[in-house]
């Protein structure tokens, strides 16, 4: 998940969350005691690079992380955990930037998240989490997301892909069968009984 939608209410709770959090993370050589690694090449880390930089430049507020590499990693393709605060306009909560930056959005009511959640072009993998959890199945069956987690329940047998522009197809359990598969369709050729 690259965006984090919380209740406008407990923003700054989730911000200093969200820091703590990202601040936290151990970045290194995945071969030691780390709990993240590099990107997997120089033209990821450029893309991340320029959209922390996109999230600067659209007037995001920087919460923790920001450009370049972490304190002590001069090469390799290391990132910053990255956090911002942001609205769902700027291009770092519209696009799937896939590295470690978070977009952390306030909304004021349930339709709202559902509404900001559902306002993008990409839908691949969404997070629902709540006590309530009739509230939050109900809220996940209106997201129009190829994968949703309640509460961080996972199923390695359950579907996994995207909708819109995050895909087509799934991956995992029975559906994900299908990529190697091939149908043949017969029509006609019935022979009529003597």
């Amino acid at each position: 998940g690259s965006r984090l939608l919380v209740p406008a209410a407990r923003l700054d709770e989730a911000l200093a969350a969200a820091k703590a959090a990202a601040e936290q993370v151990v970045v290194g050589n995945p071969t030691g005691n780390v709990a993240m690694g590099p990107v997997v090449s120089k033209d990821q880390f450029e893309t991340v690079q320029s959209y922390i930089q996109i999230g600067l430049d659209e007037g995001a507020t920087l919460v923790a992380g920001g450009p370049g590499r972490p304190e002590g990693l001069d090469k390799g393709y290391y990132v910053k955990p990255t956090v911002f605060l942001a609205d769902n306009s700027m291009r770092i909560a519209r696009e799937e930037i896939f590295g470690p930056v978070l977009a952390v959005i306030p909304y004021d009511s349930v339709d709202d998240a559902v509404s900001i959640a559902n306002d993008s072009s990409f839908g691949l993998g969404g997070y629902v989490n709540g006590e309530d959890v009739e509230l939050a199945n109900a809220v996940a069956r209106r997201l129009r997301t190829g994968h949703i987690r309640v509460n961080g329940a996972f199923d390695i047998t359950a579907p996994f892909g995207g909708y819109k522009r995050s895909g087509n197809g799934r991956e995992w359990g029975v559906h994900g069968f299908a990529e190697y598969l091939e149908i043949k369709a017969v029509i006609g050729g019935v022979l009529e009984a003597a």
